[in-house]
């Protein structure tokens, strides 16, 4: 770890909890939001302490992370196309607060709570799994096929984390209206992974055999 790793993972940190936090409570007229509170708890404190780990224990794959920028047209189109998914539907939840809009029973929030924590567990296991994780796509020096774990399962569990996590979201918040337009990740996600499957059969050695053994690349026995 180093002092220049550290500050720039604190002042990423503090950005995304200003950003999301300005996106949710502005429209809302109030910091008077329990579902935004609770949203922000359940996202940035495990962030915090993931990132807390990471940087004591994987520095490297922490500065992947943090550095990711995509190169390719196509990937920076999915990458925006997901911001403005994020912001609407955060801005969304907010304007629904504030109007009175229909706002979900408590016991979905609750669920939805435990399916985000549970998302992001399966999310720490893949990172333990993949040294290789980056939020761009390439193909690093000596990298190879990850086959084992939940790679067994599905050929990108990163992703199926994810879309678990973007669903529960709007829940937390208590916003059906935001969950429509969250809906759009699966889509968004789909147009990612194609693009990047037919990159790797280019470049990474094996993962056309790996394709033939794992057959399911998001939700298993689905897609």
């Amino acid at each position: 770890m180093t002092a220049k790793l550290f500050f720039q993972a604190i002042v990423k940190f503090l950005l995304g909890v200003l950003l999301v936090g300005v996106c949710i409570f502005l429209p809302a007229g109030t910091c008077n939001f329990s579902n935004g509170w609770l949203f922000m708890g359940v996202l940035f404190i495990p962030m915090f302490l993931a990132g807390i780990v990471m940087m004591f224990k994987s520095p490297n794959l922490l500065e992947k992370r943090l550095n990711a920028k995509e190169k390719e047209k196509e990937q920076s189109l999915v990458v925006k196309l997901s911001g403005v998914m994020f912001v609407s539907g955060f801005v969304t939840s907010g304007l629904g607060f504030r109007f009175g809009w229909y706002i979900l029973p408590k016991v979905v929030t609750v669920l939805a709570v435990f399916m985000f924590l549970l998302a992001y567990l399966l999310y720490a296991e893949v990172m333990r799994e993949n040294a290789y994780l980056s939020r761009t796509i390439e193909v690093q020096e000596n990298q190879k096929v990850i086959d084992t774990g939940l790679y067994k399962v599905v050929r990108h569990p990163m992703y199926s984390a994810t879309v678990i996590l973007f669903l529960s979201i709007p829940l937390i918040l208590g916003s059906i209206y935001s969950f429509v337009i969250f809906l759009a990740y699966p889509l968004i996600i789909a147009k990612r992974i194609k693009h990047e499957e037919k990159f790797l059969e280019k470049e990474l050695n094996g993962y056309k055999e790996y394709k033939e053994k794992v057959k399911y690349r998001l939700i298993p026995f689905i897609w």
